[in-house]
């Protein structure tokens, strides 16, 4: 019975205990239950439950922001420090490199170039020589000095491009033009063709100004019969040089080019190609007044003191060749080669080309001069790329003549013989 009594009292004292210790282990798992609906409340339970929170988030904020300090601590440090290497991208301070433009050119022949290269001058003019040389400077192309009155050369400057540099004759083609229309009566000096409804203008300042228009318009009229035959007369399509080495006879195309109208074959010169020597000998039977001679180039001194004159043929177009001359004064003096005028009491004679090759960009002058009677004709062809026009091809010749005046050069006129009559039809 004592036992039983025993048991049963300490029964009764064990469940409290346990009851308590259950109760404890509830209330511990409600409690985040309790603080959620607090804070839905804003109650002081949930303010107080909030704070372990704020305080671990301004905890992880310091830190954050601590390290950062740190990093950039770091980074100042380094960089301050000679020959390290910043963790941070910094600003160049090196001045920007300036790059040279290039700009695209259609043409592969150097405009600059040594154009004496090869040349064999011993039976040239020493003076002459010297003066085409200084003249051209760097420019890759040809100076051919020749006197009208025998055809001999006195200077070929680059001369494997004078002799077989056959190229499109661009504008220099409407002196050929001009006898041509002026015989054949299409026009006469005094004839205002009409360009536009409102602009009409004469040969001489259409040969000044070197007007395709004008030129395009008497080529329709002539035809390419006309053309042709006006062309082939003064040497075209045929080697103007007696015994020259290694030269072309150009292009001149015997029957009319499909593609090609007559009018561009006048005013451009396409579907012809002529070399400087063919010009040479073209503007020196307009210098005479309309013989043409064979182009004679010595090999020495002494070849060139025993030079006979020889005679082609004779252009029998005197008064057509004497107007073309105030158009042909009148591109020194206010048209297309004011750059080759030095002096007012000098007269020059010259017509200017520019125009594109399928190979180059051409600049073409052919010109003569007037002291006293005493003639010279200087031919300039300057090949490249966009630097290249006539117009500077005449300011080459204006220094070629300028030069010689300054050095009396025209100041006596030599006489020549009656074999300067000699005529060869032959070659």
């Amino acid at each position: 019975m004592v036992r039983f009594l025993c048991l049963a009292f300490l029964t009764a004292s064990l469940i409290p205990a346990q009851s308590a210790r259950t109760k404890s282990h509830g209330d511990t798992k409600k409690k985040p239950a309790a603080v959620r609906t607090s804070a839905k409340s804003g109650n002081a339970p949930a303010t107080a439950a909030r704070k372990p929170v704020a305080r671990e988030a301004a905890g992880s904020a310091a830190r954050a922001a601590g390290k950062a300090k740190g990093q950039a601590a770091a980074v100042s440090s380094t960089t301050a420090r000679p020959g390290s290497q910043s963790l941070a991208p910094r600003a160049s301070r090196t001045a920007p490199v300036s790059r040279r433009r290039r700009t695209y050119s259609p043409w592969s022949t150097p405009t600059y170039a040594d154009s004496t290269l090869g040349d064999a001058f011993e039976g040239e003019d020493p003076v002459v020589r010297r003066a085409a040389v200084e003249a051209l400077g760097p420019y890759n192309g040809s100076v051919v000095v020749a006197d009208p009155f025998t055809g001999r050369i006195l200077a070929m400057v680059n001369q494997k491009l004078a002799r077989a540099g056959a190229y499109q004759p661009c504008s220099t083609i409407k002196l050929v033009a001009a006898v041509a229309g002026l015989h054949e009566g299409i026009i006469d000096r005094e004839t205002r063709l009409r360009l536009t409804r409102r602009e009409s203008m004469d040969l001489t300042e259409a040969l000044a100004r070197s007007n395709n228009k004008f030129f395009f318009d008497i080529g329709e009229k002539l035809g390419f019969d006309r053309i042709y035959h006006y062309a082939r007369l003064f040497g075209l399509g045929e080697k103007a040089g007696l015994d020259i080495d290694g030269e072309s006879a150009g292009l001149l195309p015997e029957w009319k080019p499909k593609e090609v109208p007559c009018g561009m074959m006048t005013s451009f010169g396409e579907a012809i190609s002529i070399t400087p020597l063919q010009l040479t000998a073209l503007v020196s039977a307009i210098a005479n007044g309309g013989s043409l001679y064979w182009l004679q180039h010595p090999r020495s001194p002494e070849e060139a003191e025993r030079m006979v004159p020889r005679l082609k043929r004779r252009i029998e177009l005197a008064a057509r060749i004497e107007d073309l001359l105030p158009g042909m004064m009148g591109a020194v003096d206010y048209g297309t080669a004011r750059r080759a005028a030095f002096d007012p009491s000098t007269p020059i004679f010259g017509k200017t080309g520019t125009c594109t090759d399928s190979r180059t960009h051409l600049g073409w002058f052919s010109s003569f001069n007037d002291v006293g009677g005493r003639k010279l004709v200087v031919t300039v062809l300057l090949t490249g790329g966009a630097p290249v026009n006539g117009p500077v091809a005449s300011g080459i010749a204006g220094q070629v003549y300028k030069a010689l005046a300054e050095q009396q050069y025209l100041a006596e006129r030599k006489t020549y013989s009656p074999a300067a009559l000699i005529t060869e039809t032959s070659r």
